[in-house]
């Protein structure tokens, strides 16, 4: 399980519209090759089966040389403050800094305190890359804001390992916000490790730029039957959950997984949970959401992936759940909407 650091935030301390895919054949949606329909979404589709070339990977996704040109560009005293070792300083729990999340610059180094001008557009390269193009990026830096960051600079980018060897990480990290990428190495781990998204203006809001993911799971629910809505519905959830940076990114046997499984859905509930699947993956680069579909294919598929609401004592009609959450072997994509969003990723071939 990933660390989470949880400096003070003011918002967490108190109390798009995209056009619905077409119909897809129920079996074809099950089997892993139509997952990868999802990645249409994000700028094509890539069978999860076939390894891109290396040529292919320095075509579309770039982020790993710039990752290598930014090392290279940096001084020793700059590399001081931002390169540390790939297994550096494992905590408690045993895991290394490349692999906690947090709700700031991690380790409280700042862009802005370390990279020259040049460097800074080099590290925005670097994020811009790891994201589905324009649209991607608009999400991952809040509109443009960067949420409680502020600016670009105030956000932190670490370096773990040496990108020209091969094990390394680069971890971008701020308010509401660690995503990392570490050269696709074939180590079962979904974007190299947990990720964690959010944004601060209220959740059931048009203001909040991941509500069009959310549009999404109440569009599903509300095509499912009565009998279907009392499998998806998650009236207690377990002791502790509430501490979301811990439990939510917990991995679970599949009998424990909550929620409808994709296979209880029909024909057309299944076109709005790859509905579904096409909004949580959209932010992130085609690199990424081949490996979250190559998990899901080796854990088991499609089928046994559950979609999960869990209502509370603060939830009304007209924002009826504090979290959804989408869960499988190996899965878990928790959302929470209320009162602001807090998105935790966690996915991994590893089931042991």
């Amino acid at each position: 399980m990933a660390k989470f650091e949880s400096p003070y935030c003011p918002e967490c301390n108190e109390a798009f519209d995209y056009p619905a895919p077409p119909p897809v054949d129920r079996r074809n949606f099950l089997r892993a090759t139509a997952i990868g329909a999802a990645a249409a979404a994000v700028g094509g589709v890539t069978a999860v089966n076939a390894a891109p070339s290396e040529e292919k990977k320095k075509q579309v996704n770039p982020a790993e040389d710039l990752v290598r040109e930014l090392y290279s560009s940096m001084k020793d005293d700059q590399k001081k403050k931002a390169v540390f070792d790939y297994d550096d300083k494992p905590g408690k729990d045993g895991l290394p800094y490349r692999l906690h999340m947090v709700n700031e610059p991690l380790k409280k180094v700042r862009i802005g305190d370390v990279y020259t001008k040049a460097q800074q557009e080099l590290v925005e390269k670097i994020v811009k890359a790891m994201s589905s193009g324009d649209d991607g990026y608009y999400q991952i830096s809040r509109e443009g804001t960067w949420d409680g960051s502020n600016r670009f600079t105030n956000c932190g980018a670490l370096i773990f390992g040496d990108p020209t060897k091969k094990e390394y990480a680069f971890v971008f990290s701020g308010h509401h916000l660690t995503i990392r990428c570490d050269g696709n190495f074939t180590d079962g781990l979904a974007f190299g490790g947990p990720i964690y998204y959010g944004h601060t203006p209220y959740g059931y809001s048009a203001d909040n730029c991941f509500f069009y993911q959310t549009k999404a799971v109440v569009k599903l629910y509300d095509a499912l039957s009565g009998k279907q809505r009392e499998l998806a519905l998650v009236k207690q959830r377990d002791k502790g959950e509430a501490k979301e940076h811990k439990e939510s990114i917990k991995l679970r046997k599949e009998k424990e997984c909550r929620g409808i499984p994709a296979s209880e859905l029909s024909k057309d509930q299944l076109a709005l949970a790859e509905e579904v699947m096409r909004a949580v993956l959209k932010p992130f680069r085609t690199a990424d959401v081949d490996e979250v579909m190559a998990v899901i294919k080796k854990n088991g598929g499609m089928e046994k992936v559950r979609f999960g609401y869990f209502p509370d004592g603060a939830t009304n009609p007209k924002a009826p759940w504090h979290f959804w959450r989408l869960e499988g072997p190996g899965f878990v994509w928790n959302f929470r909407v209320l009162d602001h969003v807090h998105t935790y990723v966690n996915i991994s071939s590893k089931l042991s």
